[in-house]
C-alpha cells in the first residue's frame, strides 16, 4: 500500500482495550478495515456521528504526529530507523487511564505521573525528525488557525507540530468535538463501555508505525514491543 503520510502512535497491546477502541470508533487500525459500531442506548445521537472525526485515525495516542516523507528519504530507511528506535525505548508505567473531557472532546488520559510518557514522545519526535518533509504554507496556516501561543508557534516551526515536547499530553481521543450538552451523556455511556477494560497500572509498552492510505484512513504498518 502507498501512504500519503506516516505517524508514530501508541496502539494498545491489550486485546480487550484494542477491541473496544475499534468497535467504538468504527475502524480497526490493526486490520485496516471498518467495524460495525454498536447501537448503544443513552447516546444523544448515533455513535457514527460522535466518532466521525477520530475514526480515520483509529484508536491510538499520537506520539509523533502525521508527516509527509521528506524527498531525500525512503520508506525502507524510515522502517529501519523506527525499528532501531524501539530497541532503545524502556516501557513507561502510570497508575491507569481515566476518561476526561479535553475541552469538548472526550479522551482517555493518564492517571498518575506521566513524565516518562512525555520523554518517550520527545525522543521519538527528535529521532525521526529527519524523515519529515517541511510543512506547506497551507499546512502551516491550518495549524495557526487554532490560535497558538508563542511557544506552540516555535514548536510548529521547529518540529512541524505545536503540541510536542513540553506541550505534549498523552491522550487517546474517543469523540469528535461535541456540543456542550452532549458531553455528559456521551461520557456516561463511554464510562460504562470502558468499565474493566483499561489495565491498571497502565503500561506504554510499545510503539506503532502507521500510514495514511489513499482512503484517508490510517493503517498499522508495524508494532514493536519494547525490550523487557
Amino acid at each position: 500500500m502507498d501512504y500519503k503520510r506516516y505517524a508514530v502512535y501508541y496502539t494498545p497491546s491489550d486485546e480487550g482495550l484494542a477491541r473496544f477502541g475499534a468497535d467504538w470508533l468504527g475502524w480497526d487500525i490493526a486490520r485496516g478495515e471498518p467495524v460495525d459500531q454498536p447501537d448503544l442506548p443513552g447516546l444523544p445521537v448515533p455513535l457514527s456521528e460522535i466518532t466521525e472525526t477520530p475514526r480515520p485515525y483509529g484508536f491510538h495516542a499520537t506520539i509523533k504526529p502525521p508527516f509527509r516523507l521528506a524527498p531525500d528519504q525512503s520508506e525502507d530507511a524510515l522502517f529501519t530507523a523506527f525499528d532501531r528506535l524501539c530497541t532503545q525505548m524502556p516501557a513507561a508505567i502510570v497508575d491507569g487511564l481515566e476518561l476526561a473531557a479535553l475541552g469538548r472532546f472526550l479522551a482517555l488520559v493518564p492517571r498518575g505521573d506521566a513524565t516518562k510518557f512525555g520523554g518517550l514522545a520527545a525522543m521519538t519526535v527528535e529521532t525521526l525528525d529527519s524523515f519529515r518533509a517541511p510543512l506547506s504554507d497551507a499546512e502551516l496556516a491550518k495549524r495557526r488557525a487554532a490560535g497558538l501561543s508563542d511557544r506552540q508557534e516555535a514548536l510548529l516551526e521547529r518540529w512541524g507540530y505545536p503540541y510536542v515536547m513540553d506541550e505534549f499530553r498523552f491522550h487517546m481521543t474517543l469523540s469528535s468535538k461535541l456540543p456542550k450538552d452532549r458531553i455528559e451523556p456521551v461520557k456516561s455511556v463511554l464510562a460504562q463501555q470502558l468499565d474493566g477494560r483499561v489495565p491498571e497500572p497502565f503500561t506504554l509498552d510499545g510503539l506503532s508505525l502507521v500510514g495514511e492510505g489513499e482512503d484517508g484512513f490510517f493503517h498499522l504498518i508495524q508494532r514493536h514491543t519494547f525490550p523487557a
